[in-house]
């Protein structure tokens, strides 16, 4: 994975306190390693953008200048362009979401929206509550501004509503700041949270008079399953963070948010501040790209793509994988949660898979505590089917070498302690 050259650094005692709490990205840190040519990647939740026709994008981009040259290469508004953000109201209203233009600001992806909530929200010491596993973008942006993160488990149907309340109760009023969630194919575990504890989520939420942050990047993506309803679709006061990467190209970096307005209006001042304005042509691209209903039928292929490539892993997994392991089995989305028995350390042995061929993301990536090490992220949107069933077999043969403590444990009747974690399913 390459040898670390240290380096001295001369203005080590002048960053702020709160970058000693920011910690790397464990995706991005395998990005070396996971383009190799040589190499099958499970960690990178990157859509299959070469599904896109390059025909409707450079259409989408040459319209853009033609139609819009001037206002396209200037500055823009704050919140984002009227068009594309009519764009979001009519994407939102499709999935049950009633809104208007004046309800959007338009971000620099869905991660910008998380870091400026999070900058107008959190103060050092305020305590968020999320899922756990949860996103590690969100663990990222939240970091800096120095909160004490709590997880609530998940398992197989999302976010525990009863521990949800119990941990409310605990911290007592107004002691949580907010509560984010991905309710659609988490983001890393792949559950759903069901009808029912959306409504519970909810009541909750309202009845200790927290904030419920929305994180929806992969809602579009169904493979099978009845569709649920936003939580934003259940309650005005919620805040919606949406995003264009898995439905068009996350290169444009175009993400939304969508929020009751004195929200919007803290929000809007702490994006002034960061980026005056986001990217005009990048958003009027966006207008023309969704002007038309081509890039339904994309997505619908695309869907399609993820859903077999989703197959082939599990399929890879019952095939392939050790009996002591239990793994999610995803509705839509990009990723598969896989649990270990608790004394196998995943991160301790990435560096042995990585030599086999093969990157995943450690389970404790998703943890704000070190938690999850007996877990791992593994990403089925990019790989081909045959490139996921040979990494799948690549994975488990490093792990079967791993297990043969264990399993000489189960022999004397003498098993390591449970799993701390939650969200798998048995096999």
């Amino acid at each position: 994975m390459g040898t670390a050259r240290i380096v001295f650094d001369r203005w080590a005692g002048r960053y702020a306190g709160r970058m000693a709490d920011v910690r790397s990205s464990a995706v991005r840190d395998l990005f070396a390693a996971a383009t190799r040519p040589d190499m099958i990647s499970f960690s990178g939740g990157m859509p299959e953008i070469s599904r896109v026709p390059a025909d409707d994008v450079v259409s989408a981009a040459t319209a853009a200048i033609r139609d819009a040259g001037t206002e396209a290469l200037q500055y823009g508004s704050s919140e984002g362009r009227e068009g594309v953000r009519r764009v979001v109201v009519e994407l939102m209203a499709e999935v049950g979401v009633r809104i208007k233009p004046d309800d959007v600001v338009i971000t620099a992806g869905a991660q910008q929206a998380l870091d400026l909530l999070a900058k107008i929200f959190l103060d050092p010491g305020d305590t968020v509550i999320c899922e756990g596993p949860t996103y590690l973008g969100a663990l990222q942006a939240f970091s800096a501004y120095q909160p004490d993160v709590v997880c609530v488990p998940a398992d197989e149907h999302g976010m525990r509503t009863d521990l949800l309340a119990a941990e409310l109760e605990r911290l007592g009023p107004r002691g949580a700041k907010f509560i984010y969630t991905i309710p659609n194919f988490q983001n890393p575990a792949g559950v759903t949270l069901t009808p029912a504890r959306r409504r519970e989520l909810l009541e909750i939420a309202s009845a200790y008079d927290v904030p419920v942050i929305e994180d929806d990047p992969y809602g579009r993506l169904r493979f099978e399953g009845g569709h649920c309803l936003p939580l934003r679709a259940l309650d005005d006061d919620v805040i919606y963070v949406g995003t264009f990467s898995k439905i068009f190209a996350p290169g444009l970096r175009l993400g939304w948010i969508v929020a009751p307005h004195p929200v919007l209006g803290r929000f809007l001042l702490a994006k002034q501040a960061a980026d005056l304005c986001g990217s005009a042509y990048a958003q009027v691209t966006a207008e023309r790209y969704f002007g038309g209903t081509r890039w339904r039928r994309t997505l619908q292929e695309l869907t399609r793509t993820y859903a077999g490539r989703r197959d082939a892993m599990l399929d890879a997994l019952e095939e392939h994988f050790p009996p002591e392991a239990k793994w999610t089995a995803p509705e839509g989305g990009f990723f598969v949660w896989v649990e270990m028995p608790a004394f196998l350390d995943l991160k301790s042995i990435l560096a042995e898979a990585v030599e086999h061929g093969v990157t995943y993301v450690p389970g404790d990536a998703f943890y704000p505590d070190g938690r999850g090490r007996n877990c791992m992220r593994l990403a089925f949107c990019f790989a081909e089917p045959d490139a996921i069933r040979e990494g799948i077999r690549r994975l488990a043969e490093v792990l079967d070498d791993r297990l043969e403590l264990y399993r000489a444990f189960a022999a004397a009747g003498a098993l390591p302690g449970a799993s701390d974690t939650t969200g798998g399913r048995d096999r």
